[in-house]
């Protein structure tokens, strides 16, 4: 069981309280998405679970333990960073030697064989071209590099995966194709997923639920059904009223 609890997390930056005795329950297994305006302490929330900023008060559990002094990397959490966080100095790709992509297969002392069977498939599915292959980041589009980044991420073997807006530089015509690739990475590997988004169309296609979040806390946590149709408060009414959803494409998630 690797669930994901918040118990009245708080975090400040001087003055400024992003999180504010945020409390928060993703079930093991779960695609949970994030929804709020800017700047109300999503992306805060995200680098609280990864180890990479420590509450000032409250609790962060994983698999049900006490997580706020375990170091980063003995968490079992990946994070897909909004700006990538590419190696610069790395290619993307080569079985052969320390690359974006192979990095963390190398680490675990995959042969060059296993590696070259593993990445081909999700370099396809990604659409990560054979001609990205030996360019470094600086040399590849914010899509491309965003696929990359994803691609990473799906080398890691995770137990929670954390994603910070991952398709917001990926073009129209392969954004349906990047959601049914995430879905199918988290359900394969029986991830417990939090998928922070601005984009509501995005977060009601992928999300078992989704949580608004509001000035550092979170107003609910429900289905898309239950919090268009049974709102908490007045703010999750409002933001859920927006005349671009299409009734229709609401209540209609299925698993890839």
């Amino acid at each position: 069981m690797v669930s994901v609890v918040l118990q009245d997390v708080t975090k400040r930056f001087g003055s400024v309280v992003a999180v504010d005795r945020a409390n928060l329950s993703v079930n093991d297994e779960e695609f949970l998405v994030i929804v709020g305006e800017s700047g109300c302490g999503k992306t805060t929330t995200l680098r609280l679970i990864a180890g990479l900023e420590t509450p000032d008060s409250g609790t962060i559990y994983i698999g049900g333990i006490p997580v706020n002094d375990v170091p980063v990397g003995r968490r079992g959490v990946q994070m897909i960073f909004q700006n990538y966080a590419l190696w610069p100095h790395m290619r993307v790709f080569d079985n052969r030697s320390y690359t974006n992509l192979s990095l963390p297969l190398k680490i675990r002392k995959w042969s060059q064989q296993k590696i070259q069977e593993f990445m081909r498939p999700l370099t396809q599915s990604l659409g990560i071209e054979e001609s990205f292959f030996r360019r470094k980041p600086q040399e590849l589009s914010g899509g491309q590099q965003q696929r990359v980044a994803l691609g990473r991420a799906m080398t890691t073997s995770p137990r929670v995966m954390l994603m910070d807006e991952p398709l917001s530089n990926i073009d129209p015509p392969n954004r349906l194709k990047m959601r049914h690739e995430i879905l199918k990475f988290h359900h394969e590997n029986r991830l417990t997923t939090l998928y922070v988004t601005h984009n509501l169309a995005d977060g009601m296609a992928l999300g078992d639920r989704i949580a608004v979040m509001r000035e550092g806390r979170f107003e609910q946590a429900d289905t898309t059904e239950n919090l268009m149709r049974n709102p908490a408060t007045d703010y999750v009414a409002a933001f859920f009223k927006a005349s671009e959803l299409n009734p229709r494409n609401l209540f209609s998630r299925k698993n890839p």
